[in-house]
């Protein structure tokens, strides 16, 4: 594991939206970090780092700086960037990307697995709270109380994966998407009955939309409602709203949710196990879980654990810059 006197582990940022200026962010509160670089396929002149001083440098220029470069954190949307940019930049470096479409992460995987195994580099895909911390609850929670069910919650809060999939509908200048838990979804749950419920039953999502010009309503609403993987399996709710009032009262980011286990160990005992986030700001929340796993990543290499892994394969401990004997000291 690292060490306090250690050299820096060097972090390269790719992309710099909400979740790439987390990262640049996260990383100042982590003194065994360095960023070294911010990739962007926009003009670098164009681009404000959110700490001063911060290299910014063309995605065309990284093939030349990988050998600078320890870790890259991946920024990019799940829809339309991470699938093309997770295989080709584990090709060339260690990763770390934040992937969230659930039903597409086993062909991602396959694919960062490849590439990265060919290429003697070490991969760690979906990292974030869910997919990510939430993953490791959901598997904790079924491997303690076998004899149970799980169920997990979203929200009330905007989802950056969400909202990024609405911007990209023709006809959008902008938006913003709230996923809403059903609360009485979750009291049946935390009643320890396990119901059974459908996607549709647990959560509602509220979408707020500025029109681009000259585009059609109706035409854009049931792109969303529609569409595949995000919206169609929910109540869906558009809203249309002006550019001012998207920018007063939807610029925050909070998200959060809930996951939680109940089950029997005997016809007498019934447990219930709930883990809850509650975040102030979804992007920077996520830009810090990527950050320590971009520590994990950058350890599992200096192992030769070469190819793509989950949050699920990493222990807790290499997530930590302490060493493994401060950490048994203290927190055991």
């Amino acid at each position: 594991m690292t060490s306090p006197s250690a050299a820096p582990i060097r972090i390269g940022i790719v992309g710099h939206g909400n979740l790439g200026r987390g990262v640049e962010l996260a990383i100042t509160h982590n003194p065994d970090l360095r960023t070294v670089g911010i990739f962007t396929r926009r003009d670098p002149a164009a681009v404000q780092p959110r700490i001063a001083g911060t290299p910014v440098h063309r995605m065309d220029d990284l093939a030349a700086r990988a050998d600078q470069v320890d870790v890259l954190v991946l920024c990019g949307g799940s829809k339309d960037d991470l699938p093309l940019q997770s295989p080709a930049l584990a090709a060339r470096c260690n990763i770390v990307d934040s992937f969230d479409t659930h039903a597409h992460v086993p062909e991602h995987f396959a694919a960062v697995d490849a590439a990265a195994r060919a290429a003697g580099t070490t991969a760690l895909i979906s990292a974030g709270w869910d997919p990510g911390l939430f993953s490791i609850q959901r598997v904790m929670g079924e491997a303690l109380l076998p004899d149970g069910a799980s169920y997990t919650f979203w929200g009330k809060g905007v989802s950056q994966g969400h909202s990024d999939a609405l911007r990209r509908v023709p006809g959008v200048a902008g938006a913003v998407q709230y996923t809403v838990p059903v609360e009485a979804a979750m009291q049946q749950v935390r009643s320890g009955t396990r119901p059974e419920l459908t996607t549709r039953q647990k959560h509602t999502r509220e979408c707020f939309v500025v029109l681009a010009p000259g585009a059609d309503r109706e035409t854009v609403r049931q792109a969303i409602v529609t569409m595949p993987d995000y919206f169609a399996d929910y109540e869906t709710t558009v809203r249309f709203i002006g550019a001012e009032e998207l920018a007063r009262d939807h610029a925050a980011m909070p998200h959060g949710g809930f996951v939680i286990r109940s089950g029997d160990t005997s016809d007498a005992a019934r447990h219930v196990i709930e883990y809850r986030l509650q975040l102030g700001s979804n992007p920077e929340f996520t830009a810090s879980v990527l950050v320590a796993y971009a520590r994990a990543v950058y350890r599992l290499h200096q192992m030769g654990r070469h190819g793509a892994h989950t949050v699920l394969d990493v222990a807790p401990g290499l997530l930590s810059p302490r060493s493994a004997e401060e950490l048994r000291r203290d927190y055991l």
